[in-house]
């Protein structure tokens, strides 16, 4: 028992410690957004498929020695492999087809030794029930969900912190050899015990053939707890940042689900589980219902974080219930497994070309309630399929689709008085028209995600107004009224949008943006009219700013501009050390950087200013957040100006506008691509959840 226990629990750990390491390496040559995630959740579930498939030939194919000595070749091809870090051949060239290259990146950096170790659990389960005919095997994957979180735990408050990423690759492969000394030893044991006390044990278990009903709810309810976890790790993702602990705490959730279905029947009780469930979806209705902002993320989280894992209780309960026996061990697993996929399939790749919007969250669901109330309906030993209770089924009959009315009528608002609607790999952009029968007001505004990322008057007098976060009080408004040096500036702008800041060109000016969604380009040389009605000259080049900048020849910029952020999300990798030093090399003597540093949910200050002071350069903070009017087009924004130009920072449009200095916590580090410490930053209120971890 010990020998397999350790086994399959150290496999865990190392499946799921690789997920962020080798995101981490990647999330900087494809913009650093969400759907990097995404995809890579994806991969992991079709490759986890592949390693439950192969089990499950494995045991139902092959003698018990030939599995033994299939595995074990497998494993050591997979060591001889090693490393997983990817080189930097697997670079994009631009933003395009970036799902695809992601695919194909891990798997030629890390498809065998993943799906080898996606093996570990239903193969290893296998060989024990074989070889202690009579004990449940159910419980190892409880103790493998156990692996699972714990090195999801270790990643971001032990690993990531203390570790370099090559360092981590590194250790993750001394891992992988371990792991395959312990494969060897499980093997040995069922060489050993292979014959015909083995066959007899199997033989024994032969229950009657599951029916196909049953069949197909291990696969749908698993379905669904994917679909869940992805949309709504999304969610947060999108609002906030990209960063490992906001993978780390819905997929910690998702697997304590399991953790606790799986153990034993006792902790699953429909009587706790379905009105809590019920309850928590009727406040996720409401919640999307309404339309304003939420400038305090904590409740928001915790009600769509609280509602996954319910919902994954409630799914991976009745998975659970409805468990065949041990012969049947590797089948079951394995559809579980293609719902898991299925559901990852169809968030990172269908919904994209399906919804306009993140509309997968609507049906995830509406689909957990129909699927709920198809289980309890087969089940004869439920209350309400007897006596004067069966009328409870023309209550829960009409609640379904009202439920999916309400669901439907959100997602049909949210797209209300949309000009265009546009979603790709890089997120939703949402162009809408307003004040329409007024020319002096009228304007057309561009949304990623939940934050505006530009607004343009459409009459000839206004359109050329510089709007939103870039206005004269701003402080990059401020910056380029005043800094003209002779010749006209040439400027690099990380970061489209509507192209607002090109309304700040001169003639002589030349204003080079960044971007990396095409959609976004598309927007801003079609819709809106800023690049084309600029005096500056434009230039727009296509792809991630850090990689194309790194290929570059020296620009020599006299003001570089960071402001790629999508909705409240950050780029983190645009944001550290070594992205500066890049930005450094591309800016004259003298030049300036500026940050847009405005969100509701991160203090971005501390980060930047502790990066000022590692590069030498002094820095101001200009918040014109007073002279906001939005209804005007004028929103409130933060920016931070620093440069070595001490006479420039004194510019009395400049100086006279700075912030006060504010004191940051010696906690807070500069970021680098090895290294980044989101929680020290979240914003938040006394007793918060946020603040309670900000407090670790």
């Amino acid at each position: 028992m010990f020998a397999f226990s350790l086994t399959i629990f150290w496999g865990a750990c190392l499946l799921f410690l690789v997920q962020p390491l080798i995101a981490r390496f990647i999330l900087p040559w494809f913009g650093g957004g969400p759907a990097v995630w995404t995809t890579c959740m994806l991969f992991f579930q079709v490759l986890l498929l592949g390693g439950y498939a192969y089990a499950h030939f494995s045991i139902s194919r092959l003698t018990p020695r030939r599995q033994v000595l299939t595995h074990l070749c497998l494993l050591a091809l997979a060591v001889a492999l090693l490393p997983i870090t990817p080189s930097d051949q697997w670079k994009p060239a631009d933003g395009s087809h970036a799902a695809g290259h992601i695919l194909l990146l891990l798997l030629a950096c890390l498809g065998l030794p993943y799906l080898v170790l996606s093996a570990t659990g239903p193969l290893l389960q296998a060989w024990f029930s074989k070889a202690n005919p009579g004990v449940s095997p159910y419980r190892l994957y409880a103790l493998s969900n156990i692996g699972s979180l714990l090195a999801l735990l270790v990643y971001p408050f032990v690993l990531e912190p203390q570790l370099a990423r090559q360092a981590q690759a590194n250790w993750w492969s001394v891992g992988l050899a371990l792991y395959a000394a312990l494969a060897g030893w499980c093997g040995f044991k069922v060489w050993k015990s292979a014959g015909a006390d083995m066959q007899s044990a199997v033989a024994a278990d032969d229950a009657e053939a599951p029916t196909m009903s049953r069949k197909l709810l291990w696969f749908a309810l698993p379905a669904c707890g994917v679909m869940l976890l992805l949309a709504i790790t999304n969610k947060l993702c999108q609002d906030i940042a990209v960063v490992p602990f906001l993978w780390v705490l819905p997929l910690s959730l998702y697997l304590l689900s399991f953790i606790i279905s799986f153990d034993s029947p006792r902790w699953y009780h429909r009587a706790f589980w379905l009105p809590l469930l019920a309850a928590l979806l009727g406040m996720v209705l409401h919640n999307l219902t309404q339309a304003e902002s939420h400038p305090n993320i904590t409740p928001l989280a915790t009600l769509y974080l609280g509602t996954m894992f319910v919902a994954c209780m409630v799914c991976h309960g009745e998975v659970f219930r409805l468990r065949p026996g041990a012969s049947r061990l590797t089948s079951y697993y394995l559809s579980i497994s293609a719902g898991g996929a299925a559901g990852g399939l169809f968030v990172a790749l269908v919904a994209p070309f399906v919804f306009p919007d993140y509309f997968e969250l609507h049906l995830a669901l509406f689909l957990t309630a129909a699927l709920v109330l198809g289980v309890l309906r087969q089940d004869s030993s439920f209350p309400l399929q007897h006596g004067k209770a069966r009328w409870g089924w023309a209550v829960l009959l009409l609640l379904l689709p009202a439920f999916g009315y309400g669901l439907y009528d959100v997602a049909s608002n949210s797209l209300r008085g949309a000009v265009s609607v546009t979603r790709g790999f890089y997120g939703v952009l949402k162009v809408t028209e307003a004040e329409k029968g007024d020319p002096a007001r009228h304007h057309l505004t561009i949304q990623h995600g939940a934050t505006i990322h530009g607004l343009q008057y459409q009459s000839a007098e206004r359109r050329t107004d510089p709007t939103s976060y870039y206005t004269s009080t701003s402080g990059i408004g401020r910056l380029f009224r005043t800094y003209k040096p002779e010749g006209g500036r040439r400027v690099g702008a990380v970061g489209l949008g509507s192209g607002t800041l090109a309304a700040w060109g001169r003639k002589g000016d030349t204003f080079r943006f960044y971007e990396i969604n095409d959609d976004v380009a598309h927007l801003a040389t079609s819709t809106f009219t800023y690049l084309k009605d600029s005096k500056a000259k434009t230039e727009l080049v296509m792809g991630d700013a850090r990689l194309r900048m790194e290929g570059e020849p020296d620009q020599q910029y006299d003001v570089i501009i960071l402001d790629a952020f999508s909705s409240d999300a950050i780029p983190v990798h645009l944001l550290t050390l070594e992205a500066f030093a890049h930005y450094q090399r591309h800016l004259k003597k003298g030049g300036a950087i500026v940050v847009h540093v405005s969100n509701r949910y991160l203090d971005l200050h501390p980060v930047v200013y502790r990066i000022a002071e590692k590069i030498g350069f002094p820095a101001i903070t200009i918040d014109d957040n007073d002279t906001a009017f939005e209804d005007d087009g004028f929103y409130g924004s933060d920016w931070i100006i620093m440069s070595r130009n001490a006479e420039l920072l004194q510019q009395p449009l400049l100086h006279d506008a700075t912030s006060a200095p504010v004191e940051f916590s010696a906690r807070v580090l500069p970021w680098t691509d090895e290294r980044s410490d989101l929680l020290r930053i979240l914003v938040s209120e006394e007793g918060s959840f946020l603040h309670w971890l900000q407090g670790l």
